[in-house]
């Protein structure tokens, strides 16, 4: 808290005004799924327990099975088709980094490069690992319907060793456009350049179509970095992971990072949580409804100016009358965090992020929005 207004870098930080002072908050800044954890893990737990004395295999060998089966499956989750696409034939668990979160895995990334373009505004930590490795940095701006420009994307890759954006994106939920993407990858493929493709939260899109991996079998510039903590509602066990063809990446993650970043939890969860299909099923539903409930609802605030498209499980919202900092303290005042975004390089003190929670969570948030005025 500094001068009444509370400040955040990150969402998620139910702590600082909540439960450390003995209170309880509503979180609409983490975008973390609300349905309860897998049911498989939380009734395996015990062999994870069985392992805590134990050392993990330091390669992860079983983990990275589960991964590379979770790979494939997700045709069938997310697409309704069992079969396999031509990206699972040209990986095996060879090109899965595993790591402690998709955090230790970006900063290992991008520690590799010494100069990287970044699309704009996204989730700060790009920048942060960028700017402690000493990386020089190009911005590409999302135009103003905040999807992506293309064309600027091509110009800026040409001055920089990588390229760093998300799918979908955080703040606002765009994702790739395959089709004008296209040209950028054949440009780094031929020019040796890194695409790095944070796919935190492709699982909420719900079409794995969508997913950039799809064009892995035919670029190893690619890498994709993912998590366990989004949809599969694991924050508490920082497990992220990466697939890539990059062989001279590879060795440099491996050669850099330290031994045993991911516990036997981790593994646990990744044997159980990704293969439970009641878990995935009920998720998918609570999305469909709920995103059009909270894009529908947010469209009738008055202090809401607009609402941005979005394929993930959060809106990105441009509010009027009020600055993002007080509404923000505004909303906590009734036990509500929201994300301020004007941290987000290319935003501004007019924009705030809001997760898609239960309905219940939704209704209450929607009421204490409309009762606030500008």
């Amino acid at each position: 808290m500094k001068g009444g207004i509370y400040i955040l870098k990150h969402g998620g930080d139910i702590y600082t005004e909540g439960t450390l002072i003995g209170r309880k908050l509503l979180d609409f800044s983490s975008n973390v799924n609300p349905i309860s954890i897998s049911k498989d893990f939380k009734g395996n737990i015990g062999e994870a327990l069985e392992k805590v004395p134990l050392y993990p295999d330091i390669k992860y060998r079983e983990l990275k099975n589960n991964l590379l089966n979770y790979l494939f499956k997700s045709n069938e989750y997310f697409n309704g088709n069992a079969y396999g696409k031509e990206y699972f034939n040209s990986i095996g668990i060879e090109n899965i980094i595993v790591g402690n979160g998709a955090a230790e895995i970006l900063d290992l990334v991008i520690s590799y490069l010494n100069s990287i373009t970044i699309v704009v505004p996204s989730f700060v930590e790009y920048e942060d690992f960028s700017k402690k490795h000493k990386l020089d940095i190009n911005y590409s701006f999302l135009n103003e319907f905040m999807e992506y420009d293309y064309e600027d994307i091509f110009t800026q890759i040409q001055n920089t060793e990588g390229l760093i954006m998300a799918n979908p994106n955080n703040p606002n939920g765009c994702i790739i456009d395959h089709c004008k993407f296209k040209n950028i990858l054949d440009y780094c493929e031929a020019h040796n350049k890194l695409v790095i493709i944070d796919e935190a939260f492709i699982e909420f899109v719900l079409d794995n179509n969508k997913s950039i991996i799809n064009y892995i079998h035919n670029y190893s510039c690619i890498v994709i970095v993912r998590a366990i903590t989004k949809f599969f509602s694991m924050a508490g066990v920082r497990l992220g992971y990466a697939i890539s063809r990059n062989n001279k990446l590879l060795d440099f993650i491996i050669c850099n990072q330290n031994p045993w970043t991911v516990n036997c939890f981790a593994e646990v969860a990744a044997k159980y949580a990704l293969f439970d299909e009641k878990f995935i099923d009920e998720s998918k539903n609570w999305l469909i409804s709920e995103r059009a409930f909270m894009k529908k609802s947010l469209n009738d605030i008055k202090i809401i100016q607009k609402v941005y498209e979005s394929k993930a499980n959060y809106f990105l919202c441009k509010i009027k009358g009020i600055t993002s900092s007080e509404l923000l303290k505004q909303l906590m005042e009734k036990g509500i965090l929201i994300r301020n975004c004007n941290n987000y390089t290319g935003l501004n003190d007019s924009f705030v992020r809001l997760a898609i929670k239960t309905r219940d969570m939704n209704e209450t948030i929607i009421k204490a929005l409309s009762e606030i005025s500008s």
